[in-house]
């Protein structure tokens, strides 16, 4: 399995992504078991799940964070904001975002679907980055709790240490 990556973005005066923590991205995750991405992060206290697609246009949820799982086909997602980068994702990808942290469906195969969760089960809200919403929402990315396991390996995953 392929090494997960750690990215950072910074605050681009719109999407104010988060200024502690990076976004994880562990490739192939579930490669071989992609039906049981939902059942893992479940296990793992990110909960309140669901499988669907990605909006296609920038929002960010400043109370929680967000883990997402490829169950299948493939997309590029903008993450970050404008200002931010392109990913390509396929099935088995996990993408976890920290609170703060903007994403957008750019193309996608039609089959393509995710299945996202929050730990605790928390509810999230859907910021668009409209200026009105600060600085409240620094705030509330700022305390957004953070995880007590790594939504793929559990208690010791690279999430937790570099998350800390």
């Amino acid at each position: 399995m392929p090494e997960e990556q750690f990215v950072h973005f910074e605050d681009d005066g719109s999407i104010p992504n988060n200024p502690r923590l990076p976004v994880v991205i562990y490739p192939s995750a579930f490669k071989e078991n992609p039906e049981e991405i939902e059942a893992v992060f479940n296990r793992n206290d990110w909960t309140n799940s669901w499988t669907d697609g990605v909006f296609d246009y920038h929002h960010y949820h400043s109370n929680t964070h967000e883990v997402l799982g490829v169950r299948s086909g493939s997309a590029k997602i903008q993450l970050g904001g404008e200002q931010g980068k392109p990913f390509d994702v396929q099935t088995g990808d996990v993408v976890v975002l920290p609170a703060g942290t903007g994403h957008k469906l750019l193309e996608s195969t039609e089959d393509f679907q995710v299945v996202g969760a929050y730990p605790d089960g928390l509810k999230p809200n859907k910021k668009l980055g409209e200026q009105d919403e600060r600085p409240e929402v620094l705030e509330d990315i700022l305390d957004a709790p953070l995880p007590k396991y790594d939504p793929v390996h559990g208690e010791d995953g690279p999430l937790l240490t570099n998350w800390s």
